[in-house]
């Protein structure tokens, strides 16, 4: 593969700020046994790309644990390789981050050391399935200088309004761009993944910053739009964005469903992830499963419907558990009904416990708090 990879993490996440308190949106558990960015690190190695930095800021923590062996993902290589680069001060910077062009300038000699003619950039909170293989050769077939990676939202349910909207000609070329409008125009979105040749985006990027801009979207995408040609490649596949708690209540609900399974774990090439070493679950007597994933580790003594439990859950005796998702490592008592809900990673729910909203809204479990019947 003729291109290096670069994955944005993203900074602070008010909308999902009581699961992103301790964790970034790139380390959000899905499906059970994955995080959301082994979606993006996948995608980069399926597609033969052998050289990827991680660019982080707020909350990495759990983000470089899961990322501490690359081989996982096949980035323990001599040439190339997984790469992580984090905030650092120094004489030529002193802030954090300040945006997505600007964690990109502070890391630009990762850019300028490489020799692949081209960069793949792509957000960690992305779930997709890609091959960049197909969107270089069309990325060169349009002899485009930015190509960008779109969806077409017009059978979804989802709320537009999340997205950068994009309007195209009859050749696939961008002519506007609008970023999270309140009043969307059209169906076609951007999902944030971009081609581009690695020089030119080292120019661009030392251009904005020389205006003190920082951002890739408005001040690369958006500003150049007319000057630069930049072309979206449709996929056609499955995608979502982790952005809200709908959002990733949702995204991980769609994995209850055998067809999106399959496409992602059972189809190659696969979705990888960091192996852990928990025994398989136990079901006790008294258990009822239906329509759920349940992760290793897990001990059910209860009933869980239409529901995803990570792992090293524990469910007590005559508790349901109801369309909901039960983060690893949470314990949840005796008698207790949970619905609609999300339960934080290592939150301890009492007996005779209940956690569900009337009005059908998803409710977050944190920490010890339930409300009891």
């Amino acid at each position: 593969m003729r291109a290096i990879g670069i994955i944005l993490t993203g900074g602070k996440n008010e909308k999902l700020h009581e699961l992103t308190d301790n964790r970034i949106l790139a380390a959000m558990p899905i499906a059970g046994c994955y995080r959301a960015i082994d979606f993006s690190l996948s995608n980069m190695t399926n597609s033969g790309i052998k050289k990827v930095a991680v660019i982080t800021q707020y909350n990495s923590r759990p983000l470089i644990e899961h990322l501490s062996s690359s081989k996982w993902w096949d980035f323990g290589r001599k040439q190339g390789g997984l790469f992580i680069f984090s905030p650092n001060r120094s004489q030529k910077s002193n802030f954090w981050y300040r945006g997505t062009a600007d964690a990109i300038y502070q890391n630009l000699d990762y850019l300028k050391d490489s020799h692949e003619p081209y960069a793949i950039i792509s957000s960690g909170n992305v779930i997709c399935k890609v091959d960049y293989n197909k969107i270089l050769e069309y990325h060169v077939d349009k002899r485009a200088d930015i190509t960008m990676v779109c969806k077409d939202m017009k059978n979804t349910n989802e709320d537009l309004r999340r997205f950068g909207m994009v309007l195209r000609d009859n050749e696939n070329r961008i002519i506007d761009f609008e970023e999270k409008p309140l009043e969307p125009q059209g169906t076609v979105i951007s999902t944030g993944i971009y081609v581009v040749r690695r020089r030119l985006l080292i120019e661009l990027i030392e251009e904005i910053l020389s205006g003190e801009r920082y951002d890739i979207v408005n001040d690369i995408i958006i500003r150049y739009r007319k000057k630069k040609k930049i072309y979206a490649y449709m996929h056609n596949e499955y995608f979502n964005s982790i952005a809200n708690i709908e959002s990733y209540y949702n995204c991980n609900m769609d994995f209850l469903d055998k067809n999106n399974r399959k496409y992602f774990f059972g189809n190659f090439p696969y979705i990888s992830s960091k192996v852990q070493d928990e025994p398989p679950a136990k079901y006790n007597s008294g258990s009822v499963i239906s329509n759920s994933l349940i992760s290793g580790g897990c001990i059910i003594n209860g009933k869980v419907n239409n529901s995803i439990l990570f792992r090293k859950v524990f469910i007590g005796k005559n508790t349901s558990i109801n369309n909901s998702i039960i983060l690893d490592g949470a314990y949840i008592g005796n008698n207790c009904c949970i619905e609609n809900s999300i339960v934080n990673t290592d939150t301890v729910i009492g007996d005779n416990c209940t956690y569900k909203d009337r009005k059908g809204n998803i409710k977050i479990v944190v920490n010890r708090e339930c409300i009891y019947m």
